[in-house]
């Protein structure tokens, strides 16, 4: 019998979870042609087909969906093995997720200093989150808010930043590149479980700012979808972090925002009794540095509940 390897499993839950290679391989942090001889491969040594996938789309094909959450909890007890064995040698890695960002220098920061292990669970913020409190986590990479912080009992660093843009169809070649924040369309998805920190954050946007809501029920947040209505919006069309370094089809631009410019925060989060120096020494290491981000600046915006928000 044909071995397959956790590495593959792995990979099959990335491409699962994101549903399109490049972003898969981009979180994974391999290149993507290795990453589609590994699921041939693995689709090879398993006898079936687990995605359906075109040019345009990828898709969990009916077999790929039911060995989906056992791929996951094989994954959990291999790491739960792995853990095991840690404490056992007196050797336990500091275990941190995220969601899909992180410091590209992260593993020279903490090369020298502790074993950091990443977890292949690439989950929503506020799962990450509630993954630190529960201790499935030592730390995660991820948005959170003042108040997700005092009801998990974690504490924050800011981490990185993204500022956020807009999407639109391509137009005139002479067309303004900025868009005013009142002038963008907002997704809002009905996805409560895997959009719940991004709604929260849209609708506070949407609220203050003037721009305008625009509720759908696809989880089209990010990916090919998301290009559709772009397409179909009259107006410019918010872009989510997770689509930041997603390319975009030749037929749509990317329009800077501004009136005010709007920013995304990345936390590192740890559990508030923490005591474990590797983990208390992995946080000083990643966020020693960092810096403002450009967060504070007199036209930047960010929600009013989100930890490096100045208050009035």
């Amino acid at each position: 019998m044909t071995r397959v390897e956790l590495r593959q499993l792995r990979y099959f839950v990335a491409v699962a979870e994101e549903l399109n290679f490049g972003r898969a391989a981009e979180r994974l942090l391999i290149a993507g042609p290795s990453l589609s001889q590994q699921i041939k491969a693995l689709e090879r040594d398993l006898g079936l087909r687990l995605f359906d996938r075109d040019r345009r789309s990828v898709a969990l094909t009916q077999a790929g969906a039911a060995l989906l959450p056992h791929t996951r909890e094989l994954l959990e007890r291999a790491e739960d093995l792995r853990r095991r064995a840690g404490r056992l040698s007196g050797s336990q890695p500091v275990r941190l997720g995220y969601v899909n960002w992180l410091p590209p220098d992260l593993t020279s920061r903490t090369a020298a200093i502790a074993q950091v292990h990443i977890d292949a669970w690439v989950a929503p913020s506020h799962t990450q989150a509630a993954r630190v409190a529960d201790g499935s986590l030592d730390l995660a990479v991820c948005w959170v808010s003042t108040e997700d912080l005092q009801r998990l009992g974690l504490r924050a660093r800011l981490i990185g930043a993204d500022r956020l843009y807009a999407v639109a169809k391509g137009g005139d070649s002479g067309e303004a590149l900025d868009v005013a924040v009142r002038d963008t369309d907002v997704l809002i998805d009905d996805d409560l479980t895997a959009w719940a920190s991004w709604n929260a954050y849209a609708q506070e946007l949407t609220q203050v700012t003037g721009a305008r809501a625009v509720r759908i029920s696809d989880g089209a947040i990010t990916g090919p979808a998301y290009f559709d209505h772009v397409r179909r919006c009259i107006r410019p069309v918010l872009n989510s972090p997770k689509g930041q370094t997603a390319p975009l089809p030749p037929d749509l631009v990317r329009r800077e925002i501004v009136a005010p410019k709007v920013y995304w925060t990345w936390s590192l989060v740890w559990r508030e009794n923490e005591d474990r120096s590797e983990v208390l020494t992995v946080v000083d290491a990643l966020c020693e540095g960092v810096g403002d981000l450009g967060i504070h600046a007199p036209d930047a915006w960010l929600p009013t509940d989100d930890p490096y928000a100045v208050q009035s």
